[in-house]
């Protein structure tokens, strides 16, 4: 990757058809965020930002040019992704403390939110080397924001892992938390998803938001098993945000009751399957209930 020569004619943007000069920029990785759909939510400071830099780090390149082409964004642009970011992260590093001025922008939203520049900045971080964020778009916070849940603690935990199993202890480890939880989803996993936090979760309350600043951007609340039973169907279209209610804080549980209701699970189940629904049931920490019933088991 070579980043010693750029075009001279790069330090411009354009809005409106009027061209505006970008002011010079001190050495640093810039982390820029990005309009999440509207092309129109994105800050002049940000504009000005990719305008000056060397060169733009991209999560792909071809989903960029929609963007910088529209404000004149003619800088140097190089594919930076989940597949290649670790084998480029020590160059570009070395590229900045060289004296370079390099940006960083994801696909669409805040760079680092379930996309790829962790090992960047780490690596940033290890060398010394100064990271600036360059704030805007995030889909995290614009589902929040509309979903009418609790904002005053919120927990971010991307996108739930694929396989069912995988998923559901996943959605197990949180069914205690009392913050308000946020995730991604596929469209093609979001009806599976909604079903599996309806059967870990009960009834709480939550929200899907769909291709939010867009045209056709769609806020759907309701009780999880509604909205599971709403987007069964089949596929919708565009990616999701997914907002759910914490966990209610729970009453004072009888340890005699949850140990009997343990007993009995586990006479007619197999011992993972009656840890998960008496965790579930009495909203107790399942590694808690885990060792109980290992206890019970070696006492037979």
């Amino acid at each position: 990757m070579h980043l010693d020569k750029e075009p001279l004619d790069t330090k411009s943007y354009f809005i409106g058809g009027t061209s505006f000069p970008a002011p010079p920029l001190a050495p640093g990785l810039y982390v820029v965020a990005t309009p999440i759909g509207n092309l129109r939510d994105i800050t002049i400071r940000a504009l000005e930002t990719l305008a000056a830099a060397s060169v733009i780090l991209c999560e792909d390149t071809r989903m960029s040019a929609r963007l910088l082409d529209h404000y004149g964004i003619r800088g140097r642009r190089i594919a930076m992704h989940e597949h290649n970011e670790r084998a480029k992260a020590d160059e570009i590093v070395g590229h900045i403390a060289a004296g370079q001025a390099i940006a960083l922008i994801s696909d669409a939203g805040t760079p680092l939110l379930s996309d790829p520049g962790f090992p960047l900045i780490r690596g940033m971080a290890e060398a010394g080397q100064p990271v600036y964020p360059i704030p805007g778009a995030s889909a995290l916070l614009s589902a929040l924001v509309v979903a009418g849940l609790p904002t005053d603690a919120f927990a971010f935990h991307g996108f739930l892992p694929a396989k069912a199993g995988a998923r559901a202890n996943a959605l197990q480890s949180l069914a205690v938390s009392r913050e308000t939880l946020v995730f991604y989803e596929s469209p093609r996993r979001l009806a599976d998803t909604l079903s599996a936090m309806a059967h870990i979760w009960g009834e709480r309350q939550a929200v899907v938001a769909l291709e939010l600043t867009k045209r056709f951007e769609r806020v759907h609340r309701g009780a999880l098993s509604e909205l599971a039973a709403e987007f069964a169907g089949g596929e919708t279209k565009g990616e999701a945000v997914i907002v759910v209610a914490g966990a209610a804080e729970a009453a004072p549980v009888n340890e005699a009751e949850w140990l009997s209701a343990l007993a009995s699970a586990m006479e007619g189940q197999p011992l993972r399957a009656a840890v998960d629904a008496v965790a579930a049931q009495f909203r107790l920490k399942r590694k808690d209930v885990y060792d109980a019933a290992l206890r019970l088991k070696n006492a037979e």
